[in-house]
């Protein structure tokens, strides 16, 4: 059976176009000239991949895109924007909510078959194990199995999303739409000085939730979010989030703990900034890094990263660390770190 791509776009002939050209490309074609028969055609008929226009009467392309987020069966169809709009705003919104890509108009035969053929392929990873983010949710879900099954039924119907290195997954006063769980990889959340330099305010990896702070205290994200490396993440949309929080208590519990620990960090870091000795911090920001490694005392970051989060300048990074290497305390080779005497770090006087 052939793939089949869903077009929704209220005007006629830029449909017939992309018809006709995914049509000769051997997939099989079904159309809605508005949002709302676009959403039920999309519920009734489960296609392989959606295509929809941005400006439309009565329900626009986000609208679309909301409406289909909040169906567990539909959620998961990968979804690309076919707009003439090119405004960065628009962009931004869109992937927040869940958008896969953005094909611009006008576009060609190649550009709009590399996107679905590129996007088709993305949701075949989507289907690899879940195993450990399912074991993070039992941790979450201690205590019911209806909570761990609503879960997991959560974290298997939501689509995931690929960041490149260096990507934005989010901007500082952006509103959240949900929190991102981090399947894969590592992000980074960032803060800028007055004068443009750069603060690192916390390091997220594989199994770590991002964006609790934002969704639980109902305000903008403060920091900036990028990834340090390929990752790949998963959106829980906020509403759905928060009616789970409402009706078990337990996993209420838990995110408040993750609040309060993210908070108590941030106090930590802000204090060592203001009264530790150059030495003393970057012992701490290392120290912080290898309780937070998958490969204990081995850890790969950048002296930038690490100026970044002790508030330091890169300068004053290699010099220390020069020093922590002549002292015996660490080895650096190439972009990694290896501790070699743990408890001498910690034992670093101010």
């Amino acid at each position: 059976m052939n793939e089949c791509i869903l077009i929704i776009d209220d005007e006629a002939l830029m449909r017939s176009i992309a018809a006709k050209m995914l049509k000769n490309a051997g997939y099989d074609v079904i159309q809605a000239d508005n949002g709302k028969t676009g959403i039920s055609m999309a519920s009734q008929m489960k296609p392989d991949l959606i295509l929809c226009d941005i400006m439309m009467p009565e329900l626009d392309g986000f609208d679309v895109l909301q409406s289909l987020n909040k169906n567990q069966e539909t959620a998961i169809i990968p979804f690309i924007f076919l707009t003439a709009r090119t405004e960065r705003v628009d962009f931004r919104k869109g992937m927040e909510m869940g958008a896969d890509d953005y094909i611009i108009k006008p576009f060609n035969h190649s550009e709009l078959l590399n996107a679905i053929q590129g996007r088709l392929k993305k949701n075949e990873i989507r289907k690899v194990s879940f195993t450990k983010a399912l074991q993070n949710l039992d941790n979450l879900a201690n205590s019911s199995k209806d909570e761990k099954a609503e879960l997991k039924a959560l974290i298997a119907s939501r689509k995931i999303r690929h960041v490149k290195k260096k990507q934005i997954l989010y901007y500082d006063g952006d509103q959240p739409m949900g929190i991102y769980l981090i399947l894969d990889g590592c992000i980074k959340t960032i803060k800028f000085s007055d004068d443009g330099r750069e603060f690192m305010t916390g390091l997220y990896k594989t199994d770590n939730y991002l964006g609790v702070n934002a969704l639980l205290l109902n305000e903008a994200f403060k920091e900036t979010a990028i990834a340090v490396e390929d990752a790949t993440v998963c959106l829980l949309p906020k509403d759905i989030i928060l009616s789970l929080l409402t009706r078990y208590p337990a996993i209420s519990q838990q995110f408040l703990r993750m609040l309060s620990n993210n908070i108590a960090e941030k106090e930590d870091q802000m204090l060592e900034l203001a009264y530790n000795s150059v030495r003393k911090r970057l012992a701490q920001v290392l120290l912080r890094l290898n309780k937070q490694s998958d490969d204990p005392r081995l850890l790969k970051i950048s002296r930038e990263e690490l100026a970044g989060m002790a508030g330091m300048a890169m300068e004053t990074v290699s010099r220390t660390l020069t020093n922590f290497k002549d002292e015996g305390l660490i080895d650096k080779k190439s972009g990694h770190i290896t501790i070699l005497e743990l408890n001498r770090l910690e034992k670093i006087k101010n």
